[in-house]
């Protein structure tokens, strides 16, 4: 499979997902910006990918990041969804233009609804609907010192 063949529309991933449950593969869902991909990214996304059987990634379109953090995305939206999409440990990179992801949540149900641990349980978009359907959300250990606005900074405390 191409990793261009893993970003998916909404009306497609319905029958992924009745694959992947068919095959009792435990969906494990994700979300985020990952304008540039660090080693925080790839550790906590193989981590998502490990506590299911298939991992959506929901990933902010330019527009959505550009709402949450003035200035950004540095990558357009498909760059930063086929760098996902590459990784073996995801199954489905999947775009959403709405602040939140909860849109996505309720159309996916996922079994595991995952965060890093600088989220709290009950802070995480999408928590009660996911507990309610009796899935579980959980959250993975972050590697320190790893974000996007770290490198960024560093970055421009270069010399010119």
């Amino acid at each position: 499979m191409w990793s261009k063949d893993k970003i998916v529309d909404r009306s497609d991933l319905t029958p992924l997902l009745e694959q992947w449950r068919a095959e009792n593969r435990p969906v494990v869902f994700t979300n985020g910006c990952f304008d540039l991909l660090h080693l925080g990214h790839v550790d906590y996304l193989e981590k998502a990918r490990h506590l299911g059987g298939a991992l959506v990634v929901g990933l902010n379109t330019d527009a959505s990041v550009s709402c949450l953090k003035p200035g950004r995305p540095l990558q357009d939206e498909m760059s930063r969804a086929r760098i996902l999409a590459s990784l073996l440990f995801v199954d489905a990179v999947v775009l959403f233009d709405e602040p939140t992801p909860l849109t996505l949540i309720e159309l996916i149900k996922p079994d595991i609804l995952v965060k890093g641990d600088d989220y709290a349980i009950s802070g995480i978009v999408g928590h009660e609907l996911v507990l309610n359907s009796g899935g579980q959300v959980l959250t993975v250990p972050l590697v320190a010192g790893y974000s996007t606005t770290r490198i960024v900074e560093r970055i421009r405390q270069l010399p010119s």
